[in-house]
């Protein structure tokens, strides 16, 4: 009788357990109630996941089925928080005023809420929703400038990202960089500013 081949089930562990701390184990995913608040530790980040309830403003539910890049956003809401953010764009099945929304947000005490599981996409990007995951950032004033807890949640969150997908830092990129709007303002303003966060990726 033919030896049975032993199978390595350590890789597939480690592969299955980052995927329940991300949030794209799509059974993990489809178990939880959207109003439950999980929060996961990834890379010293805590992550809460407050997912939006599926709705045709804010989270469609449709499948995102590549990721090629990670595009990063401002609030434009100076000294708002990342509950806020949320909440404004859960509030958008009832008022229906638009549509938008995004996978994370980073408060300004550098904490993450995510909105849409990341096998979904977000109303974020414009015409590279299809194809990226957003980030919506925090700030505290005009300027559009991340402060430190801010800008260091959002570098080790684009980290475990491109790991995760291997990207490169070309692939991350501006709300700019795709339709010219003003986003995120401080480092469309400040193009070294922008080159540096790249360069620290």
């Amino acid at each position: 009788m033919a030896k049975k081949k032993r199978i390595n089930k350590k890789p597939m562990i480690c592969m299955l357990v980052i995927l329940l701390i991300i949030g794209i184990g799509t059974i993990y995913l489809s178990s939880r109630h959207h109003n439950d608040i999980e929060e996961y530790q990834v890379d010293g980040l805590s992550i809460q996941h407050q997912f939006l309830t599926v709705n045709p403003n804010s989270r469609s539910g449709k499948t995102l089925p590549r990721v090629n890049g990670i595009v990063i956003h401002y609030t434009a809401n100076p000294g708002s928080t990342a509950q806020n953010n949320r909440d404004y764009f859960e509030n958008l099945k009832t008022t229906r005023t638009t549509s938008v929304s995004s996978h994370f947000i980073i408060g300004l005490e550098g904490e993450i809420i995510q909105c849409i599981p990341l096998n979904e996409v977000a109303y974020a990007s414009n015409n590279r929703n299809k194809d990226t995951i957003s980030i919506e950032c925090c700030h505290p004033d005009e300027s559009g400038q991340f402060n430190d807890a801010t800008y260091h949640s959002l570098q080790k969150l684009v980290r475990a990202l491109m790991d995760t997908y291997h990207l490169q830092s070309q692939d991350v990129i501006r709300h700019y960089d795709i339709t010219g709007k003003i986003c995120p303002k401080y480092f469309v303003d400040h193009e070294d500013q922008w080159q540096e966060f790249l360069n620290s990726l």
